[in-house]
């Protein structure tokens, strides 16, 4: 970094005019002779890095425990059994994303990022974890009744992805949530295979048509349980069960006091959006019982709110819709299941902390225990059979199975120095008017005599009246960059510029993580490798969408940048900088929307094998094509091929210096259809499936059937470009 007397003076004689100093350059302070201050984050103060550093600095053992850490080659680690992972199962993240990413001519699927990649032996531990939880809580406590969960599929429909909790939740009676009819018809088709004890509990505001969906679920001999969420939905329930001749099981949604004050404590309490308050109850209760329905009456359900930050307040809520629980018994309903819904949190940026939306201060066996705790002592109290515990913990079960792989394909670059010649320099300062000068003068002798807070302001006046200067025209572009560049130099040799780049994104934010665009969700974000290297930039995300919402900007530990690489200096890995989103399996793929036409990304399933990389990857499905996007707002690719395809063959019919015109037409129509069959992302130079030959006339692109092999869907299937 230049010493802050040549930032100013750039080493030459002072323009005409400026009478700075005896000497022709300016002194260099002592204080600014080594450049640029340090890094102030947790990278710095190290002169020897190593992967232990880097999983301290992105709190990779915080967040990612027992799945996630750092290995010696500096990669992120996967432990798809969680503890009980030994260390030859461990998987290496970024050999799975080249494994995926790698050209097929190279031994790779060929697709393009960004890339989810699942692995269901994750959500397998997932799963028995919580199951294996409640069990010793049970027995622990001398409970007399069981827990059997169940899984929301809004948190993540994916098909694969419910099959999975279905198949490894059958031995524990694990069931499915819906909340729409769509969830419904799915989650019909999915239990079949499973646990026939398995329930399936129906929340959601209801019509006709829900409601008779699962009264048919009833009759499928499915374990369907109708919860109702609005008074009125009772008249139907009744009403349709006896067209249908099905004897329905009703449970009823309780509004708690109880709740919790961050931001998914919305929906509960009093005023929440769903449930019926207690004098809404009783009416429940009594029409039932004129109905002859009571002994239909089996669950009650409740939420406190996603995210619940304590056991206490847990403990709370659990034992206020135990107490409506122990009146629905007194007054004769026929009840077996308490529903505590979800709110079973995660711990985004290990901080295990109660003051955050994202963080918890308890562990899965602390929540389970102080659920069965508080359910069994209002029970014993009132002298009520102990009822089966159900919980709808969808965000704790699917979050850490899924990361989200993309990668930075540029950065933002630093100003740098001016570089004018003495001659140049004095063009400019003839340029100036009067107070610019003026400015210019005062930064220079503030400079010698070490006033830096002086420089600064002298500084930023300087600048504001050369931009007053451009806007009337009397300065050109190189010279206010020339004076911009300057002002920059003068801030980082003083230590105020603003060291944070921009690093641009394979990604649109709103498709891929819509809780961070739409209010502020947080998630681990991390390089992938690298990590044995200490990162010397801090930045923040910019992702791909003409919107300028489109970027990260906040990251976990109250961090408003991001430690990272110097892009420059990526050569091990084939140039490329990978990032993953981590614990982002819930919600996410399901909320993000279609700004600016890019769509999903790639997905891969991964299992552990005992191949030599430890993994198998078991399905690969390319993320939705151009042609995709387009369907999804009204269009029809194939029309707009053919039209595009004619106005092809008028412009080629105009040209005439094209040689071999027949070849260059049929290049360019198949490398068009290739467009509307890739992804909406940007693509590697290497990949793209246009290449650019030169024409008599100029230039002109052909189709690259090499490439397009490797970028072609998942059928490799290529519209037709011949002529008739």
């Amino acid at each position: 970094m230049p010493a802050l007397g040549c930032c100013v003076d750039a080493t030459v004689s002072p323009p005409l005019g400026y009478a700075f100093s005896s000497d022709s350059s300016l002194p260099t302070p002592e204080f600014f002779s080594s450049g640029v201050p340090p890094m102030t984050n947790a990278a710095a103060g190290h002169s020897h890095w190593s992967p232990d550093l880097s999983s301290a600095l992105y709190r990779v053992d915080g967040w990612g425990a027992p799945y996630f850490s750092v290995n010696s080659s500096g990669d992120i680690s996967v432990r798809p059994h969680g503890t009980d992972t030994l260390p030859h199962q461990e998987i290496d993240l970024l050999k799975v994303a080249k494994k995926a990413a790698d050209p097929k001519h190279l031994g790779g699927l060929g697709l393009q990022m960004p890339l989810v990649v699942r692995f269901p032996d994750i959500l397998k531990n997932r799963l028995e974890t919580l199951q294996s939880a409640f069990d010793m809580a049970v027995r622990s406590r001398g409970y007399e009744a069981h827990y059997q969960g169940v899984y929301p599929v809004k948190c993540n429909q994916d098909r694969f992805v419910v099959e999975d909790i279905v198949k490894f939740g059958s031995p524990y009676r694990f069931g499915l949530e819906a909340g729409s009819k769509p969830e419904l018809l799915l989650a019909m088709n999915c239990l079949s295979k499973g646990s026939a004890d398995a329930l399936l509990v129906c929340n959601g505001f209801k019509d006709t048509e829900y409601i008779s969906l699962a009264l048919i679920a009833r009759k499928l001999l499915l374990n369907t349980v109708i919860v109702l969420e609005q008074e009125e939905e009772l008249d139907l329930v009744i009403d349709i069960s006896r067209k249908m001749a099905v004897r329905p099981v009703i449970g009823l949604r309780a509004k708690l006091r109880t709740k919790h004050s961050g931001h998914f404590g919305s929906t509960s309490g009093e005023k929440g959006k769903f449930g019926l308050t207690t004098t809404q109850i009783l009416r429940v209760v009594k029409k039932l019982e004129g109905s002859g329905m009571l002994d239909c009456l089996q669950l009650l359900h409740f939420h406190i709110g996603s995210q619940i930050p304590t056991t206490e307040l847990l403990a709370d809520g659990v034992g206020e819709a135990t107490q409506i629980y122990s009146e629905l018994v007194r007054l004769g309903a026929g009840m077996k299941f308490i529903d505590i819904g979800g709110g079973l949190g995660i711990d985004y940026d290990g901080s295990k902390s109660s003051d955050s939306d994202v963080s918890v201060a308890y562990g899965i066996e602390e929540y389970a225990s102080a659920v069965v705790q508080a359910v069994q002592f209002v029970c014993d109290r009132k002298g009520v059979k102990h009822p089966v515990i159900c919980s709808e913990s969808g965000r704790a079960i699917v979050s850490h199975h899924s990361i989200m792989i993309f990668e930075a394909v540029s950065a933002s670059t630093t100003n740098v120095s001016p570089q004018l010649s003495s001659g140049g320099l004095q063009s400019l300062a003839e340029t100036l008017n009067e107070d610019a000068r003026a400015d210019y003068r005062n930064l220079s002798a503030a400079a010698v005599r070490g006033e830096y807070d002086t420089c600064l302001l002298y500084s930023d006046q300087l600048k504001q009246r050369c931009v007053e200067q451009f806007k009337d025209g009397s300065l050109d572009i190189e010279q206010l960059a020339a004076v911009d560049s300057i002002c920059d130099l003068v801030s980082k040799a003083i230590g105020v510029s603003d060291p944070v780049r921009a690093y641009h994104v394979n990604l649109s934010v709103f498709t891929s993580i819509p809780d961070f665009w739409a209010f502020g969700q947080l998630f681990p974000i991390v390089p992938i490798h690298r990590l044995d290297e200490k990162p010397t930039m801090r930045g923040i995300l910019s992702d791909l969408t003409c919107d300028s919402d489109g970027k990260v900007d906040k990251f976990i530990g109250g961090e408003s940048s991001l430690p990272l690489h110097d892009l420059g200096s990526n050569g091990g890995d084939g140039g490329r900088y990978y990032l993953g989103m981590f614990l982002g399996g819930a919600y996410e793929e399901a909320l993000g929307g279609l700004h600016n036409l890019f769509g999903g990304p790639s997905v891969v399933r991964v299992l552990q094998s005992d191949s030599p990389h430890s993994f198998a990857v078991t399905r690969s499905v390319p993320g939705p094509s151009c042609a995709d996007v387009l369907r999804a707002m009204q269009f029809e690719p194939e029309l707009m091929f053919e039209t595009l395809k004619h106005r092809a063959e008028e412009s080629f019919d105009q040209e005439e210096e094209i040689e071999d015109k027949g070849l260059a037409f049929e290049s360019l129509i198949s490398g068009l259809a290739q467009s509307f069959h890739n992804m909406p992302y940007l693509v590697a130079p290497s990949s793209c499936c246009f290449t650019a030959a030169t024409a008599k006339g100029g230039s002109y692109y052909y189709y690259n059937e090499d490439n397009a092999a490797d970028c072609a869907t998942a059928e490799d299937e290529i519209w037709s470009y011949c002529t008739a």
